[in-house]
């Protein structure tokens, strides 16, 4: 692998008699992670069912490192939500935030949604999150796989972070800043860093990454924590952009991250001040543990913040377009959804809790997508088949995941059963996978065309 030679020159001057060990890492192959879904399966049954050879992560209690030869990306439980690929290291971002269900919380760079998913299933899919992502290519993969995981508590949204700040004061009790950087923490994943790597390209991010905290701490409640996260290895962009942040705010703190399974503390001789309580920091160093760079620090705001003036979303769905959706529900579902319903054109959602007014901004997805008001009926959405569970619907047609069956049904094929049912719950191994309508024998079939399997 050819590293950029500035780099190369940093790295040594800052790592020294570490450096050989740092660098022997990129002839070795990077490690390969999952976490399971805690939504929809429990770790025993997920460990007796997943067909893959796991090792615990040991700084993840979801988290499984698994061999680079399986594809775990290519299985129907991946279609199904049963578990999230993610690169290992960057789980125990959201670990160090630790958000409870009923809390507020903000995810403000969350593409592609890595951490976002961990932070709601960390929730139990209850209270307020706001997952933001200002690149309009990047959140659309951010909605998707927040629909695959079956969230239902989380309100996409594609702003600035100075748009954000000026709505939402005071509002949120933890936040997660996962800055954009310069990536060098991602070289053995992702030659297209390597290749946007400048020294400049590093004092630029560090001085975006200040403008973001801004922006963050802004939003925090008194009492509230921030957690801020690189996958780089530049001092300039990890614990000099926190010294700074702390110097502009003498009502942050940073809170002690408990270190374990080769998590090192920041430097305080890599601050410019010396500043001895950067150590409560942690560094994830690729020579030290299985997984690439990251920085994560933990802050609270121990100051007054402006109470929170803004105004709660309210139901804005016609008594008819309520009428059909209540009238597929009942013929379908075994449950009631109880939310606030919300519609847009004729796409109807069911909003998560104390869900705030997002009027004037710019949402990809609100809270759990239930489906489309066609003429006098209702059809339902993939994201709702997703967010439920068996025992939740009346009629299901379970697949195996072995079967030709799941790989007809996943490339968009309709399905032969003899029965006249209506709306289906297709299940893999009694995990929902998406709709089907049985007529008259013949399982239509509701897959989305994008995300239908070419085999």
């Amino acid at each position: 692998m050819k590293l950029p030679s500035e780099f190369v020159e940093k790295m040594k001057g800052i790592l020294q008699e570490e450096a050989h060990r740092f660098f022997a890492t990129y002839e070795e192959e990077k490690a390969s992670g999952l976490r399971f879904n805690p939504l929809k399966i429990d770790r025993n049954t997920f460990l007796d069912i997943v067909p893959f050879a796991l090792s615990p992560v040991p700084f993840c209690p979801t988290g499984f490192y698994y061999d680079a030869h399986e594809q775990p990306g290519k299985h129907p439980y991946h279609a199904a939500g049963l578990y999230y690929i993610q690169e290992p290291s960057a789980m125990f971002v959201a670990e160090t935030l630790q958000p409870n269900p009923g809390e507020k919380v903000l995810d403000l760079c969350a593409a592609p949604g890595g951490k976002t998913t961990q932070l709601a299933a960390m929730m139990k899919n209850s209270g307020f999150l706001l997952a933001n992502e200002i690149h309009p290519k990047r959140v659309k993969a951010l909605s998707e796989n927040i629909e695959r995981l079956g969230i239902t508590n989380t309100l996409v949204t594609n702003e600035t972070p100075e748009k954000l700040a000026s709505r939402f004061e005071g509002f949120f009790d933890k936040i997660l800043v996962d800055a954009p950087c310069s990536g060098e923490g991602m070289f053995r994943k992702d030659d297209e860093a390597i290749r946007y790597w400048s020294e400049e390209h590093v004092q630029q991010c560090a001085r975006q990454q200040q403008h973001i905290l801004e922006c963050a701490y802004r939003m925090l409640k008194e009492g509230g924590i921030l957690v801020y996260s690189t996958c780089t290895f530049s001092p300039e962009e990890n614990e000099q952009t926190i010294e700074a942040f702390l110097q502009k705010h003498d009502d942050i703190v940073l809170v002690p991250i408990e270190k374990a399974a080769g998590i090192q503390s920041g430097k305080r001789e890599w601050t410019n001040t010396g500043l001895e309580t950067i150590e409560r920091t942690a560094r994830l160093w690729p020579h030290h543990l299985q997984g690439e760079g990251h920085f994560v620090a933990k802050m609270k705001k121990i100051g007054p913040s402006p109470v929170w003036k803004g105004r709660y979303a309210s139901s804005n769905v016609s008594k008819q377009a309520l009428r059909d959706y209540r009238n597929f529900e009942k013929a379908t579902l075994q449950i009631e959804i109880t939310k606030t319903m919300y519609a847009f054109q004729h796409h109807l959602f069911a909003l998560p809790e104390d869900c705030p007014s997002f009027d004037g901004l710019k949402v990809v997805r609100a809270g759990l997508h239930l489906g489309e008001l066609k003429k006098q009926r209702f059809e339902p959405n993939h994201a709702l088949a997703l967010a439920l569970q068996r025992h939740d619907v009346q009629q299901s047609l379970d697949i195996k995941s072995d079967h030709i069956e799941c790989m007809k049904y996943l490339r968009g094929e309709t399905l032969s059963t003899g029965e006249d049912r209506g709306w289906l719950l297709i299940t893999v191994d009694g995990y929902p996978l998406g709709w089907g309508k049985e007529v008259k024998g013949t399982v239509k079939n509701f897959y989305p065309k994008g995300l239908r399997i070419n085999m």
